[in-house]
């Protein structure tokens, strides 16, 4: 699901397994101010958006995302990490279920924007790209951190 203008390589520090959490922090707070209370909630201005995350670590992967999946569960994120930040578009070709899609740039975001199925597109400059459930990014704004913990 996951495009750039020139092809770029996954970066092995993506999470490569389930069990590694997607971290919101709001702009207000840096992300290394501590843990996350509640790990399911979050507390405060940093909250888990995703419990468990997967890479799209293989150009397959990445031209696959998620596409025929039926849907994914509510704490679930797959990422996308490239070499450099560059223009990355998604696509919903072939997914049946709206998604949160998140954009970073080194941690911080520099587009969120809510993907329709089948039909949604989105475009944003990142050397990152977060695919989460419908409403999981509610409330995270563009100049917040998200980062990866395991």
């Amino acid at each position: 699901m996951a495009n750039s203008r020139r092809n770029g390589t996954v970066k092995s520090r993506a999470p490569d397994r389930q069990g590694v959490q997607v971290v919101h922090h709001a702009e207000s707070e840096p992300a290394d101010s501590g843990a996350v209370a509640d790990e399911t909630a979050g507390s405060g201005d940093h909250r888990v958006l995703a419990a468990s995350a997967d890479a799209a670590d293989s150009l397959l992967a990445q031209a696959r995302g998620l596409m025929f999946r039926r849907s994914i569960p509510n704490d679930y994120a797959l990422v996308f990490r490239f070499d450099g930040a560059t223009s990355r578009s998604l696509h919903m070709l072939f997914v049946p279920f709206a998604i949160d899609a998140l954009w970073l740039v080194d941690g911080e975001v520099t587009k969120r924007k809510r993907l329709r199925p089948w039909v949604g597109l989105g475009r944003g400059e990142a050397d990152t790209i977060v695919e989460l459930p419908a409403g999981a990014a509610d409330g995270v704004d563009v100049g917040d951190r998200v980062e990866f913990r395991p």
